[in-house]
């Protein structure tokens, strides 16, 4: 081949490359040139997270937190995915986006399935009212109305934030009832207005649902609430994810993203009317169905984030570790509702799968403005679970209270006519403290029972003395209030029923036992 070939053929070949790069390269080139001429010449890249459209996570899609960020030169992404989380967290794994939002129990559920797939570094809110376990008022009036009754039909969203409160209603009250096997009693829906249509039609006896349903259905007649988590503490809580490689690149991008979600927080708390309008337009619904939702969010701020859930405190501050408990009381939950068998997190540790630095270095140098509480001073809220205060009632009051439902306790064993509580009874009532702190609002009748054998007087006072140990053991190590309480001995007239299996021995071994009732005035 003569050079004038070769020539000609690198000729075409240099233009053909040429030509591909301009392809590729112009759009380039012609954005550049655009940006410098422009205030877009500022633009340092985009952030991508995934959500869905739950009202508590409306402050990153707000137009005020995309504003925040693209004065600091990013561009938010926000995309709604529907609530599919384990495809959410599949892709924060892989590094398909930054940041995602989730629930507790889904990100300990997807954890399980495919590894730690991002950090939780921030609580966004928890749900207060926002969900909701409803009945059909002639079926079901009680968590404890449900148990021994396997005939109820129960619909509810699989997967979704109103389940994990099935789970932990289940759980904590023990009523399997709650979770019915595949079949005709497990009615599975697509979203809380499906299941809001079953119990309306009478196609389910018990639902589980989300605002603004929650409150459509109680406008109906015949439809009462069991549960919603206005009345519980720590259960359903929703957190802030970021890609692990992400965060370690880029750890003045993640503060950042704190930073201006906090600062518009503020800014919404302080103009509550402005949070309103803004929902309004983007939902299409009333002012009603709007502020019905907003009852159902509580959004936690840097402050709260910090010394509630993180254990970040200031000097003469004890800090709290409020969501390594919530995890591991959500993983005992799951557990128990067969989502799995054993511990999914690495080495059980909660820690690894949380990262506070990024809260711990906006609060030090107090970035968006929330007042902490001064030296010696308790954080907000700090008294809320356990320690929450009651008024006095007389019999009539206490009569007029509608149970909730029975709280899940192991037997507390006494020896044979004693009352005093041995160590491995205080234990078993600490076990049932624990479940207690998600339920601050509802008082407790602390019921004492004996076996039906002997002098029935002695029973009742027996049994009696027996409930005011427990009672006195709640006020004096846990702070309890004492008004929240009430002390009752039933003596044998109120034995467990007995299984048609059971041996007489078995059942009678059952009875004496202290049980702890949940109860609430009447909605």
């Amino acid at each position: 081949m003569n050079r004038r070939v070769v020539g000609a053929l690198l000729l075409l070949l240099v233009g053909a490359v040429a030509i591909v790069a301009a392809w590729f390269l112009l759009p380039l080139f012609k954005e550049i040139q655009e940006k410098a001429a422009t205030d877009a010449q500022d633009t340092k890249g985009k952030i991508s997270l995934v959500l869905d459209n739950w009202t508590g996570y409306f402050i990153f899609r707000s137009a005020e937190m995309k504003k925040q960020l693209r004065r600091a030169g990013w561009l938010l992404s926000c995309e709604d995915d529907n609530a599919d989380y384990t495809r959410r967290m599949k892709r924060l794994r892989d590094g398909e986006i930054d940041f995602a939002v989730a629930t507790v129990d889904s990100f300990v559920v997807d954890t399980a399935g495919f590894g730690v797939p991002g950090t939780i570094i921030m609580v966004i809110d928890e749900s207060k009212g926002g969900d909701a376990i409803l009945a059909r008022s002639d079926k079901v009036t009680s968590l404890d109305d449900l148990k021994g009754r396997p005939n109820i039909a129960v619909s509810f969203t699989p997967d979704s934030p109103s389940h994990y409160l099935l789970k932990a209603a289940s759980h904590h009250f023990h009523v399997p009832e709650l979770l019915p096997p595949p079949g005709p009693l497990r009615i599975e829906t697509k979203g809380s207005t499906e299941a809001l249509a079953k119990l309306l039609q009478g196609n389910t006896d018990v639902a589980v649902m989300w605002e603004p349903d929650v409150s459509r259905a109680l406008s109906q007649q015949g439809i009462v609430k069991i549960l919603g988590t206005e009345d519980t503490e720590k259960l359903i809580v929703d957190i802030l994810l970021v890609n692990r490689r992400f965060a370690q690149k880029n750890p003045d991008v993640v503060k950042l993203v704190l930073s201006a979600y906090f600062g518009v927080l503020k800014e919404f708390q302080q103009q509550p009317q402005l949070l309103r309008e803004r929902l309004v337009a983007e939902t299409g619904l009333p002012e009603g169905s709007v502020d019905s939702m907003l009852k159902g969010v509580r959004w936690v701020n840097l402050t709260e984030n910090c010394e509630q859930w993180f254990g970040i405190a200031g000097p003469g501050i004890s800090g709290q570790e409020v969501l390594v408990n919530t995890i591991e009381s959500t993983i005992s939950t799951l557990i128990h509702a067969g989502d799995f068998s054993t511990n999914p997190v690495p080495s059980g540790d909660a820690y690894r799968l949380i990262n506070s630095s990024y809260l711990k270095d906006l609060f030090v140098k107090g970035i968006t403005g929330f007042k902490s509480p001064g030296k010696g001073e308790p954080p907000a809220d700090a008294k809320s679970s356990l320690q929450a205060r009651f008024t006095s009632l007389d019999e009539g009051g206490w009569l007029a209270l509608r149970e909730v439902g029975t709280l899940r306790v192991d037997p507390v064993i006494f020896q044979s006519g004693s009352h005093q509580l041995d160590f491995m009874a205080k234990e078993v009532i600490d076990q049932a403290v624990d479940i207690l702190k998600h339920y601050p609002h509802f008082r407790m009748v602390v019921k004492g029972h004996t076996g039906t054998a002997g002098d029935p007087a002695l029973n009742q006072r027996l049994s009696q003395e027996r409930a005011e140990a427990v009672t006195r053991y709640l006020e004096v190590t846990h702070n309890i209030d004492p008004k929240r309480m009430k002390a009752e001995g039933y003596g044998g007239a109120v034995p467990l029923p007995r299984k048609p299996d059971e041996s007489v021995r078995a059942w009678e071994y059952k009875l004496p036992r202290v049980e702890i009732v949940l109860v609430r005035d009447e909605l």
